[in-house]
């Protein structure tokens, strides 16, 4: 039996076919868009996604060979809702995670509930990133649509129904939303009855690597997939590319490169809940059993570097298209190997944790006659590492370990930058054989529906290191230095900033 994990990311989705060794036998990717614009907005054509979720699945399938594959889970972005009818049919784009215009919903949960009150029931402050807060914003915008939909879904429930499991999600994504209670173990009455929401809205919820269902006849038709596909509870995105990482306790960061920065590890529980609060970060259940999940967002990363792609980097663009070689990779080519002395400051849709200041905006600091834009790629990396760098001194301080950094998504496949991460966090980084971590991760709980194996013991054995990149001392020395001064900007910049986005 083989085992396929699909990715819904933000940008687009991917399907890994891997058989009990971990080895690849299938991959396929595809694109598709996100709807923005000036005021905050960011929503999705979720029938869209499925339908490239459904050509990737089939891809991958046709390569591993259709009839193989025993079972199938997901690892998907986080945060997004999408209302559904009865038939699980989209009613209404989705509204995503990087959506703000829920600001003043989140306030309202703040004021009704508490935000420490509301913290302490879900690991989660309120936020616009956060599920429940984007349920008000559409009840707000179009309660024609909030009244008529069947169930209001993530990502997980949405393409579970779609596969063949309707009205079921899993437990990591439950407890993303703000309306789960984490010490109970349901969907909180408390919250739902202060802002006056449905529970009938919201789906069943299973743990990651749950058995619930087999494949639809019409989708195992169209995928050349047997009907008997197991069909199992997958995760959110980043506790399942830090499974596909061989993260299964304390002591391992993961470093993950998608859309968004994100740095992440697993625990048994907070020691320091004070320090998860002020600092932003979420404390949510993990893909493996009594374990608890944690992670430092970015909200810009990969997207980051394609909108620098996309917009100063036409030679790159070009030559990239005459020789196949990827644009991202010509530019690694002609970074300057030393330090640079430039700063960005990669706010450009708000900053992540630990401040979560949605008025604060993009800098770049340092120019002088002599700057090219190598110099402006590197810094770019670069402050992506510093922000990543005071996430993980806070995470330190709320008590978590650790020891080590993995290296996953796209960012693993940069070397300039592993070095940077090497570098400037000082402690060694280890670089995955499978960069594609969050299908591996959800490969993984496809072998755990299907009873093969146990999810943290498969993890131990299948995320195998390609090589371990070590700090270099007289970099780190320089880097600290350089972090000391990166530090001063976000306070500096603060009072300029909100100015700029209330003007």
């Amino acid at each position: 039996m083989n085992l396929m994990g699909l990715d819904i990311g933000t940008t687009g989705c991917k399907a890994q076919v891997i058989n009990q060794d971990g080895k690849r036998l299938g991959f396929s990717f595809r694109e598709y868009g996100v709807d923005t614009d000036s005021h905050g907005k960011a929503e999705q054509d979720a029938e869209a996604v499925w339908q490239a979720a459904l050509e990737v699945i089939r891809q991958a399938a046709s390569q591993a060979g259709s009839s193989s594959i025993g079972a199938l889970s997901l690892s998907v972005q986080g945060d997004a809702i999408i209302p559904v009818n009865g038939n699980g049919k989209a009613i209404y784009p989705a509204i995503l995670g990087m959506d703000y215009r829920s600001a003043a919903q989140a306030d309202r949960c703040a004021r009704i509930l508490g935000d420490r009150h509301l913290f302490n029931l879900t690991g989660m402050r309120p936020h616009p990133m956060n599920s429940l807060t984007k349920i008000l914003l559409l009840r707000d915008i179009s309660p024609a649509v909030y009244n008529s939909a069947s169930r209001i879904t993530t990502y997980a429930d949405f393409i579970l129904g779609k596969l063949g499991a309707p009205g079921i999600t899993d437990l990591t994504m439950a407890s993303r939303t703000m309306a789960w209670d984490i010490e109970k173990g349901e969907w909180s009455e408390e919250i739902l009855h202060a802002l006056d929401v449905n529970p009938g809205l919201f789906s069943e919820v299973v743990p990651s690597g749950s058995p619930v269902g087999t494949l639809a006849p019409k989708v195992a038709e169209y995928t050349g997939m047997s009907e008997k596909v197991i069909l199992g509870a997958g995760g959110h995105d980043q506790p399942c590319a830090a499974l596909g990482s061989g993260v299964t306790g304390p002591g391992r960061g993961v470093a993950s490169t998608g859309t968004a920065e994100v740095f992440s590890c697993a625990f048994k529980k907070a020691g320091n809940r004070d320090a998860f609060y002020k600092g932003f970060y979420p404390e949510y259940s993990y893909t493996l059993p009594e374990m608890r999940f944690t992670f430092s967002l970015n909200h810009v990363g990969g997207i980051l570097l394609k909108w620098f792609r996309d917009n100063f980097c036409d030679a790159e663009t070009r030559k990239s298209a005459e020789t196949g070689v990827s644009a991202y990779k010509l530019l690694d080519e002609r970074m300057p190997a030393d330090p640079t002395k430039l700063f960005f400051l990669p706010h450009l849709n708000g900053s992540g944790t630990p401040w979560c200041d949605m008025d604060s905006r993009g800098a770049l600091i340092g120019l002088t006659m002599n700057t090219n834009r190598h110099d402006v790629a590197k810094s770019i990396l670069e402050s992506l590492t510093y922000e990543l760098a005071m996430n993980l001194e806070t995470m330190e301080g709320a008590g978590l370990e650790v020891n080590e950094i993995i290296a996953a998504g796209g960012g693993a496949s940069s070397l300039p930058w592993l070095h940077l991460k090497a570098d400037i966090l000082n402690r060694p980084v280890i670089v995955p054989k499978n960069h594609e971590a969050g299908s591996l991760g959800a490969a993984i709980l496809a072998g755990a529906a299907a009873g093969i194996w146990d999810p943290a013991e498969a993890a131990a054995g299948i995320a195998r290191s390609e090589k371990t990149i070590e700090p270099q001392s007289g970099r780190v020395k320089i880097y600290r230095s350089r972090l000391e001064t990166y530090r001063l900007i976000y306070p500096a910049l603060k009072e300029v900033n909100r100015r700029i986005a209330y003007e």
